[in-house]
Parts: structure tokens; C-alpha cells; sequence
């Protein structure tokens, strides 16, 4: 009798054992498989890295090399990244829904160089690209209706002056219309896992369903920069245009960035370049490439009040965090 207890007791134990080995298996391949798979909104602080298709973002508190306080800060949304590693070095609502006004032509000019086999074949800006900008106010570059233009030159147009009719010219010569072409903006957030973002436009005009996160923006940028044309024409000053049929002396394009930085320099390094944007809704936003000592950071902020006749809080903001770098 004693002998078929002590059996049944061992039976007992087995199966208790074998369970638990099963509810272990399966926390463990909850906690470790099943996160590899989810969007980067799902994900927390605690996980070391997040993986995308171009980017790796390590979630690293740890690094000393920034020390700022973030209540000091204009902007809601904030993300700075150290660009070689993508090192996480500071955020703020970083995940929060934002609208990007014009830095949505940094998506637009980069899937319009990935698109475009020749930069410099000339396109025509007919007068459907120009309807409705002007209504809207929208930002422009100077060039007219007719003219016939380089692509590399509606490019620059797009970035440094951040011009609206570059961004429609482009978007009509590669995908037939701005619907079309937004649609490629949309299917090229998904390929670099943008999950919280959605693009109506090409040119970042107000639309409700036009909208991103500053880590989404974070993401785009590090993508771009290692195309060899984006990061050129985002990290220069000015553009010459070669003579065109409209513009018979050329025309020199400007960066608003530089334009607005007014020769303003950050301890230890430069601002290397970058993209401004402005709407009433979107408030002043900015993407930022700087160096500081020997690396590289990529800084966006969205959402600081003012507007183009105000003082420009984003920028000042960019002049702050950089500063703080090392410090």
C-alpha cells in the first residue's frame, strides 16, 4: 500500500515538474520571441535594442555624455541620437503624434533620389504644380511655372528652401501625381518600420491625416543620410541654379537652417545641417545634423511655439542640447 503512495507521490512530482517547465518555456518565449516582432510603440525603455530594417536604436540611459534638464527645453517632442551607433541619448514624447510640416521633404527628397536614375535630366514645372500652393502659403523655392529644371535642382529646392513647388514637380515627373508619389512616401515609412507615421502630402501642409513621431522622424533621417546625395545637398548652405529657361542668370537657393542660425556655433563642434519646418498646427520644428568632437548626432524636435516672425525656439533648442554634449 505504502509502495503504490509513493508512486502516485512521484507522479505527482512529475507532472508539477513538467508544468512548470512549460509555463517557464513559454514566459521565456513570450518575453524573448515575441517582442522581436512587435512595432516599436509596443516595446519599452528596458529593452536594449529595437531592430528595424536600416536602423538600430540602443535604449542606454547609462551614457553620462549628455547632462540637461529637459523641462528646459521650448519643444514637446524631443529625440537625440548619437548617429554612428544609435545611441538613445535623450527623449521627450518622443512617441507622441506630431505634425511635421516641412520635414516632410526629407522624405520626399530621398525617395525621390532613390527613384530617379538621372539627376540631371530636366523637369518641366507645369502650372498644375503651383495650384493652390500660394492659396495655402506655402514655402517656395523660385522657381516658375514652364521652367525647366534639373531634378538634382528641384532637390535642393525641396531642402534648403524648403520649396513646395519642388517637391510637387518631383512627385508628378516620378509617380504621375502628389497622390501617387505620397503613397511611395508611405510605403517607404513602413519598409524603415515609421509605424506611427502616415503622409498625405508631399509638402507637409496641414492635413490631419499627415502625421509622424520625432523617433519615426529619427529613423527616416538616419536612413538618408547614408545616401550620398541626401546628405550633401542637407548639409549645405546654398545651391547655384544654372541658367534655365526662366531664369536666364540662375538662381542661388539658400538653407533656412543656416539662414536662421545666423552664424550661431555649439561648443566642441558645428551644425553640420539640417531641415526647419513650420505650421500653425506643427508649431516650429527641426532635424538637425551636428558634430560634436569626433561624432555625429542627429537631434529632432517638434512643436515649440512662436512662428517665422518669433523668436526661433527650435533652433535655440538645438544650440542648447548640442552644448550640453559632453559636458
Amino acid at each position: 500500500m505504502r509502495r503504490k503512495v509513493k508512486r502516485k507521490k512521484s507522479g505527482i512530482r512529475i507532472f508539477v515538474a513538467l508544468l512548470l517547465m512549460a509555463v517557464i518555456a513559454a514566459f521565456v518565449y513570450k518575453s524573448i520571441i515575441i517582442p522581436g516582432n512587435r512595432q516599436i510603440f509596443e516595446k519599452g525603455y528596458d529593452d536594449k535594442t529595437l531592430s528595424y530594417p536600416s536602423l538600430k536604436i540602443a535604449y542606454d540611459y547609462s551614457d553620462s555624455s549628455v547632462s540637461l534638464s529637459l523641462n528646459t527645453l521650448n519643444s514637446p517632442n524631443v529625440i537625440l541620437i548619437r548617429l554612428k551607433d544609435h545611441t538613445l541619448l535623450m527623449q521627450k514624447n518622443s512617441e507622441e503624434k506630431i505634425y511635421p510640416a516641412s520635414l516632410t521633404k526629407m522624405m520626399t527628397a530621398i525617395v525621390a533620389i532613390e527613384n530617379l536614375p538621372d539627376l540631371k535630366k530636366k523637369i518641366t514645372l507645369t502650372d498644375s504644380v503651383f495650384q493652390g500652393l500660394s492659396e495655402a502659403d506655402a514655402s517656395m523655392a523660385g522657381f516658375q511655372p514652364d521652367e525647366n529644371v534639373r531634378a538634382i535642382d528641384l532637390l535642393y529646392g525641396a531642402l534648403l528652401p524648403s520649396g513646395a513647388e519642388s517637391c510637387v514637380g518631383l512627385a508628378d515627373y516620378i509617380a504621375g501625381s502628389e497622390k501617387n508619389f505620397a503613397e511611395m512616401m508611405n510605403q517607404k515609412a513602413a519598409e524603415l518600420g515609421m509605424h506611427n507615421t502616415h503622409f498625405a502630402n508631399v509638402t507637409g501642409l496641414q492635413n490631419k491625416n499627415h502625421y509622424t513621431t520625432v523617433k519615426d522622424l529619427a529613423i527616416l533621417l538616419s536612413h538618408a543620410l547614408q545616401n550620398d546625395t541626401f546628405r550633401e545637398i542637407f548639409t549645405s548652405s546654398r545651391h547655384f541654379v544654372p541658367p534655365t529657361n526662366k531664369h536666364p542668370d540662375g538662381i542661388t537657393l539658400y538653407s533656412t537652417l543656416f539662414e536662421e542660425l545666423n552664424n550661431q556655433s555649439i561648443a566642441g563642434g558645428k551644425i553640420l545641417g539640417g531641415k526647419t519646418g513650420y505650421t500653425d498646427e506643427a508649431g516650429l520644428c527641426l532635424a538637425s545634423l551636428a558634430q560634436v568632437g569626433n561624432q555625429e548626432y542627429i537631434l529632432i524636435s517638434a512643436g515649440a511655439k512662436g512662428n517665422h516672425h518669433s523668436q526661433q525656439y527650435d533652433i535655440t533648442d538645438a544650440l542648447t542640447v548640442y552644448d550640453s554634449i559632453g559636458k
